[in-house]
């Protein structure tokens, strides 16, 4: 299976540092222009099935992408939302006087109100077997969300829950792409290529 995967274009609301989560988010000017600039990317690219986070800031990404397929499925699936962060969602990182980083681990992985990272891990990993069981021999795209994706690429790169923090962050609807098959041998043809913005 070949697996192209995007991040969604920025939002308003990451302009304004504010923590989305499972909130919807609403794309920006840039971040409208910059899903534009990744469905003319990607508009020659063969995909069979196109599979997207049921969240607005995604969903809308992957209809702009869309629109140069419109013969191929998509399907809106909460497993590729974003990370639950539960009472932190719609509040400001700056609020905490954290950066990022001191923020995920210093807050959110002490708070029982959110999504652990062995939860995502295994959403993500169910998710990916059963979508490589699917289309073993199809070119499938996944657009979602920073957090999910590097967890998805830490599943297939066979990194634990633990490393997935040392996978660089990835940059709106940059692209990566892998090939992949049941065993998880993986061939890493891009990643978090964002030359479409340039």
């Amino acid at each position: 299976m070949k697996l192209i995967i995007t991040r969604h274009g920025e939002t308003i609301e990451n302009t304004e540092g504010i923590i989305q989560g499972h909130l919807h988010g609403t794309l920006s000017k840039l971040g409208k222009e910059q899903a534009r600039k990744v469905a003319e990317r990607l508009k020659k690219e063969k995909i069979d099935y196109i599979y997207s986070s049921d969240l607005a800031r995604a969903a809308d990404t992957a209809k702009e992408i869309a629109k140069f397929h419109p013969d191929i499925p998509i399907k809106f699936v909460k497993e590729l939302r974003e990370r639950y962060l539960g009472k932190f969602q719609g509040k400001r990182k700056c609020d905490f006087g954290l950066d990022k980083e001191e923020f995920i681990q210093k807050i959110i992985s002490k708070n029982d109100n959110v999504e652990t990272k062995e939860e995502i891990y295994q959403r993500a990993k169910n998710f990916l077997d059963r979508i490589i069981h699917k289309h073993k021999n199809d070119t499938i795209l996944f657009v979602g969300h920073g957090g999910i994706n590097k967890v998805i690429i830490s599943v297939i790169t066979n990194k634990s829950a633990e490393e997935v923090f040392d996978i660089e962050n990835l940059h709106n609807t940059s692209i990566s792409i892998y090939e992949i098959d049941e065993d998880k041998n993986h061939k890493v043809h891009l990643f978090n290529c964002k030359k479409h913005l340039d």
